[in-house]
């Protein structure tokens, strides 16, 4: 018997409780998503009935369950959807360009306060965003800006974990030999940043984009305390809103649970697809800024 088989042999079972203990998360992690897929089928006497949480009912229905999702309250759900999709997409592009140029500016740039700026930034990744929440309402509030899309918008333009991952990227993947190349060439520095170092940075941006895109969507705290109009409402504080008045049972006689759990899955779709989509680019990035 050769030596190689051994060696093998050897390295799979060193690596079998780590095997183990991945097959264990992998399981905790998916048994809740899995939960919301076959509950999502069922009716109210499906949910309440006795079977087993982790199985479908007799009936599956999810186009009945889908379309008094899209109905009720003349349709609101819809409305919310559109509402974190505008959110989300306008918070995160923005906190994306925010957090590129300020990244870079920091990676490439010496000027006065760099190190003071830098350490400020530093700190702010420390702060929970929700401690911010009461403060940034009562700044709003005298601007009378509450109650409004900027309220929502506005406050996660700021993404200081962005800016400080797009510095330690732009650091170490933009050479500064290649920068001072082309303003030696006569190229601007708007110019040498969006034709030499812009392309370099693109695994880190859409890491950036993605991760500022997904911490708007599931944004819940603030939009709660921004608004009151629950036509502004994204989807999180809206199925929020539903969990209440099913809770308080005063739906009027409608079950609201197989909606709620519905829109639960429907309001994930979305962050699933843009996952997969990009899934190349931001595994790359988080990759490599974790060699960094």
């Amino acid at each position: 018997m050769t030596t190689a088989p051994l060696a093998r042999r050897g390295r799979a079972s060193r690596h079998l409780p780590l095997q183990i203990l991945l097959g264990f998360l992998l399981v905790y992690f998916l048994i809740p998503f899995w939960w919301v897929i076959v509950n999502s089928s069922k009716d109210a006497a499906g949910l309440f009935g006795g079977g087993s949480a982790l199985w479908f009912a007799g009936e599956v229905d999810y186009l009945g369950n889908l379309i008094d999702l899209f109905s009720y309250d003349g349709g609101i759900y819809l409305r919310w959807l559109l509402n974190s999709t505008l959110y989300a997409v306008v918070g995160g592009v923005g906190a994306t360009v925010l957090a590129v140029a300020a990244g870079y500016g920091f990676a490439k740039f010496r000027f006065g306060g760099r190190r003071i700026g830098f350490s400020v930034l530093l700190g702010s990744v420390m702060v929970p965003t929700t401690a911010l929440v009461i403060p940034t309402f009562i700044m709003f509030s005298e601007l009378g800006l509450t109650n409004t899309i900027w309220a929502v918008i506005l406050p996660t333009l700021l993404n200081p974990f962005g800016v400080y991952l797009m510095h330690i990227y732009a650091r170490d993947a933009v050479p500064d030999e290649l920068l001072d190349a082309a303003r030696v060439d006569g190229a601007g520095e708007l110019r040498t940043f969006a034709q030499v170092a812009l392309p370099m940075l693109r695994p880190a941006i859409v890491t950036v984009l993605l991760l500022s895109i997904v911490s708007s969507w599931n944004n819940y705290f603030l939009p709660l305390a921004m608004l009151s109009d629950n036509r502004l409402y994204p989807v999180t504080v809206g199925i929020g809103q539903w969990q209440g008045i099913a809770s308080a049972n005063n739906a009027g006689g409608t079950s609201l649970w197989s909606i709620i759990i519905l829109g639960s899955l429907v309001s994930v779709i979305p962050l699933v697809i843009a996952f997969l989509t990009l899934q190349k680019y931001w595994q790359g990035g988080l990759a490599i800024g974790s060699l960094k």
